[in-house]
């Protein structure tokens, strides 16, 4: 008898670990997040939207590499999103987002990509400055058209004498 019953327990134990281990490793919310506009310059606002039951609870949130932790708020249903301003010194390129709902966190790659700043205007074009080759050339290209004009002037000088 006593064996029976260590029989029924035991398997009583497997069937409840065996229904809650699919729950436990099918946890897959949220589900997607996606981010407006999905190309941004730094500084700029991007509203993140997150899809998922789990992401509709308080305290649940979002965090990246460009902007800091941003609580999410429920829009109904299983939807919620968050305003976030992509920090100034974000660094260029695709950016995750990770979300933090139901004290789970779930990453999502390339949700948003972040633009490089342009290398232009006083000091954006070049990043060392002229090399002794660039000033050899410069120089170089200075000394013929000075010569080639000297030359030219002096040839149209002498037509107008004849």
């Amino acid at each position: 008898m006593r064996t029976t019953r260590a029989l029924a327990a035991s398997a009583a134990a497997v069937a409840v670990l065996g229904l809650a281990a699919p729950t436990a490793a099918a946890w897959n919310d949220p589900t997607s997040v996606t981010a407006q506009p999905s190309v941004i310059s730094p500084g700029g606002q991007l509203v993140i939207t997150v899809k998922g039951d789990a992401c509709t609870v308080q305290n649940s949130t979002v965090s990246s590499n460009a902007f800091p932790t941003t609580r999410l708020r429920s829009m109904g249903g299983d939807t919620s999103t968050a305003t976030v301003t992509v920090s100034s010194n974000a660094s260029p390129g695709a950016q995750s987002v990770t979300t933090n709902c139901a004290g789970r966190q779930k990453m999502f790659n390339n949700v948003f990509t972040v633009l490089g700043g342009v290398r232009g205007g006083i000091g954006g074009s070049s990043t060392t400055g002229a090399t002794p080759a660039d000033i050899a050339i410069g120089g170089g290209l200075v000394a013929v058209a000075l010569i080639g004009g000297g030359v030219f002037w002096m040839r149209r000088r002498s037509e107008n004498k004849i």
